[in-house]
């Protein structure tokens, strides 16, 4: 029998460094910043979103992709509701952008995450737990995480690991008019932050993270990217 099973890491982040803190910086004053991991935004909750992130990435075009975007120009491509995504890069990635984004949205973002799916053609159909375990692996062996907003430590980055708590179809957010194909189960599993809105103009955001597994595809990811968010 043979089995294709796709893996995918999408990542965001600043130079990797200890999940320590650096003791050089700041924590960032406003505790409220962020919304807790149990939260929920508009009647979801942070996992769902997380599911909803991947599905976000995969409506987007080839030419207007955000995640393949050197600069920002494309942030605002398919963006719904209150709640804005920003993209990581395919693979190791260092990457500066600048984005424009509306006042009042909610920013939800992977500081570093993997995604995993099957073929749904294979001969034999991946279970919703074997994908889950598949998305988790690389992130059983993070190395350094870390994340400021204004040059302020969002603190605690590393006990924001959110999984998928149930499973999702990766191509669900497409119109059914393009008759996309169904590619369920698929999971995510990752370090993900939920900013609530930010005030009205310029804010710097980094993120950095670095995965250590010795063997298996991104087990040696390493993320360094930068937002500067234009919030109007």
């Amino acid at each position: 029998m043979k089995f294709w099973k796709c893996l995918v890491a999408l990542m965001l982040g600043a130079s990797a460094i200890s999940i320590q803190a650096s003791n050089t910086q700041q924590p960032f004053a406003d505790k409220t910043i962020l919304v807790p991991i149990n939260g929920s935004v508009d009647g979801k909750t942070l996992d769902e979103y997380a599911n909803r992130w991947w599905q976000w990435a995969k409506t987007l075009p080839p030419n207007t992709n955000a995640i393949n975007d050197e600069n920002g120009e494309y942030c605002g491509v398919n963006q719904l509701g209150d709640v804005w995504f920003l993209a990581g890069g395919y693979g190791t990635s260092l990457i500066r952008r600048t984005c424009t984004i509306p006042s009042g949205k909610h920013l939800f973002f992977p500081i570093i995450n993997m995604g995993y799916w099957q073929n749904p053609r294979a001969e034999k159909q991946a279970s919703c737990e074997s994908v889950k375990r598949g998305a988790a692996l690389n992130n059983d062996h993070l190395l350094s995480i870390s994340a400021t907003l204004n040059g302020k430590i969002i603190e605690n980055a590393d006990s924001f690991r959110i999984k998928s708590k149930k499973c999702f179809d990766i191509y669900g957010l497409i119109d059914e008019k393009y008759n996309a194909p169904k590619w369920y189960p698929a999971a995510t599993d990752g370090y993900w932050l939920m900013l609530k809105p930010l005030t009205s103009g310029l804010h710097k955001l980094k993120f950095q993270a670095q995965y250590f597994r010795e063997n298996g595809a991104f087990g040696r990811m390493g993320q360094n990217i930068e937002y500067t968010l234009i919030v109007e």
